[in-house]
This record gives C-alpha cells, sequence and structure tokens, in this order.
C-alpha cells in the first residue's frame, strides 16, 4: 500500500500516510463489534504494517472504539470467543504483540470485551474524555478473553482485573488513566488526531530502536500472555458449553434480564 492511499471494505478502512498505518473498525452500525472476518481482515493488516509502515492507530468512530465480539453468533458457537472464534483472536493478539512497529489505539466510546483486548495490548493507549474500559463477558456466563486476564492485570494489577472481570463495570477514561491502563486521555475533538500525532512522532523517530525496546518491556511486563490466551481458550470452550452461556446471549439480545443457574 503506497503513502496517503486508504482502502475500505465492509470490515476496516486502512490508509497509510507518512509511514503511520491507520486501521479504523468499519462497523459503525454495530458499534464497531467484530466478526471473524473483521479479526481476520486486522490480522492482514497488521501483516502488512510490518513491511509497510512505521507506526500504527487502531481506532474506531465517534461512538465507539470496539464493543466487543457481534453475539449474532454466539448462541451457536463453540470455542469461545462469541461467534468470532478464539483461535483468530488470539493469533491477533501475539501477531500485535510482537509486531516491532510502535502502536497507537486510540479509543472512543466502548472500548469492550475484546475490544478492550484490542486496545490494551497496543503499545500506547489515547482514550477520549468520554469513552471506557469493560469486561463484560460475565453478563453472558463466559469469562474474559483475547488475553485480557493478562493484560489488565499486568496494567492495573490483580485486583483491579478482578473487580473489572467480576463486576463487568465501565472503567471510564479518567479512571482507567489513574489505574495504569491508559497512555493518556484526551477531549473527544482531540483523541484522534492526538493519537495521529504520537504514531507520527514514532514514525518519524528511531523506529528500529523503539521496536526493539517495546519487544523488550512486553517480554517482560507480558510473560504470562501466552499462558492466559492459551487458559482463555481451554476456559471459553468449557463455559460456552453451558446454560448459562446460552441464556446469557438470548437475554443480551432479548434485552433483559439473565437468569443463571450456575450450570
Amino acid at each position: 500500500m503506497s503513502e496517503q492511499q486508504t482502502v475500505t471494505d465492509q470490515h476496516l478502512k486502512v490508509s497509510v500516510d507518512n509511514g503511520v498505518m491507520t486501521i479504523q473498525f468499519n462497523r459503525p452500525q454495530a458499534l464497531n463489534a467484530v466478526t471473524r472476518e473483521v479479526i481476520l481482515a486486522l490480522d492482514e493488516a497488521i501483516e502488512r504494517a510490518a513491511t509497510e509502515a512505521r507506526a500504527v492507530v487502531i481506532t474506531g468512530d465517534e461512538r465507539s472504539f470496539c464493543s466487543g465480539a457481534d453475539l449474532a453468533g454466539a448462541a451457536n458457537s463453540s470455542g469461545g470467543g462469541g461467534g468470532v472464534g478464539l483461535d483468530v483472536v488470539n493469533a491477533l493478539i501475539r501477531k500485535i504483540r510482537d509486531l516491532q512497529v510502535p502502536t497507537v489505539a486510540a479509543v472512543s466510546g466502548p472500548a469492550a470485551g475484546v475490544g478492550c483486548s484490542l486496545a490494551l495490548i497496543c503499545d500506547y493507549v489515547v482514550m477520549s474524555e468520554n469513552s471506557y474500559l469493560m469486561l463484560a463477558f460475565t453478563r453472558i456466563g463466559l469469562m474474559p478473553d483475547g488475553g485480557a486476564t493478562a493484560l489488565v492485570a499486568a496494567s492495573a494489577g490483580r485486583h483491579r482485573a478482578l473487580r473489572m472481570a467480576l463486576t463487568a463495570e465501565k472503567v471510564k477514561a479518567p479512571t482507567a488513566l489513574e489505574w495504569g491502563l491508559a497512555s493518556e486521555v484526551a477531549s473527544a475533538d482531540t483523541y484522534l488526531q492526538r493519537a495521529q500525532e504520537i504514531a507520527t512522532t514514532f514514525a518519524q523517530g528511531p523506529t528500529l530502536s523503539l521496536g526493539i525496546t517495546e519487544a523488550a518491556i512486553n517480554q517482560a511486563a507480558l510473560s504470562e500472555l501466552d499462558a492466559a490466551l492459551d487458559r482463555e481458550l481451554e476456559g471459553q470452550a468449557t463455559l460456552s458449553a453451558t446454560a448459562d452461556f446460552k441464556e446469557g446471549v438470548q437475554a443480551f439480545l432479548q434485552k433483559r434480564t439473565a437468569k443463571f443457574e450456575g450450570k
């Protein structure tokens, strides 16, 4: 992809400008909820970024960064991931971690479920003042995935990770910054511009040095990530076969309170 060229499809908008690749989720009608196809398209974009970009920005739109997995097909899924499939999610998370090109998340609205993981796996997180992080998995009888059990704990600590995972509360941008889950907070009008400014600074810098530095820090701080991804894969496979999961998804789709029975 050449500089200043933009490619848009039903999954993503991808552009490169002065060495910065901007990857934008393109499902505004679903608050940028991801399907398996979206994850595969994002994986392909990250693959290209390894050779075509000097920095990467991952973003959504004004309403939402990514609201998680699209649950429309979740009732019939197996193996977790809300119908997306943890095989492709885990491969993507590992690819972003191992990409020795600086990555910046520009977050607006919700970064929920796997969307939270996709934000936190980035090297730098800029949150709009109106945005929030959320691990809502227990509301449908699942557990956090996409590496969230390691990513949140690595940045915020065990008890805050448990608080997020068990209560499914919305962690708003100022609190996320205080907890170490965000690098900075910007206004709703400037968060994307700020993220692109940071990415441009990275792109104009010593990218070999930056890449080796972020790889070293990730290896130290996220040493449990691979094991966490494997545990989540096993746990979601078990939970997605339960009656509680089926009830949770039906309740979500029907916009009612779920009636869980612990089985």
